[in-house]
């Protein structure tokens, strides 16, 4: 059997916030993982999605980038946004 050659095999701690809360015109279940990996960015996860994108402030500024890393509408997207500003 051939060794396995790892990239990298790192344990980190991290901090995991969980958040649930109902848009306009839906709920939203994250878990928001923060650690030093990254470059300070947190790990999102949608949940009902079953999603997930690394994100930064600098990615909540772009446009489209939550709509195409979580599948949403912009409606949708915006709430996103304008809850996850105020976590990340």
């Amino acid at each position: 059997m051939e060794e396995r050659f790892f990239l990298y095999d790192d344990t980190v701690a991290t901090k995991t916030r969980f958040v649930s809360f109902m848009g306009e015109n839906e709920r939203h279940d994250l878990a928001l993982l923060y650690s030093d990996r990254h470059y300070g960015k947190t790990i999102v996860l949608d949940m009902q999605r079953n999603r997930f994108a690394i994100i930064g402030t600098d990615d909540l500024n772009e446009p489209g980038y939550l709509e195409h890393a979580f599948s949403v509408s912009e409606e949708i997207a915006e709430e996103l946004r304008s809850f996850l500003f105020e976590l990340i």
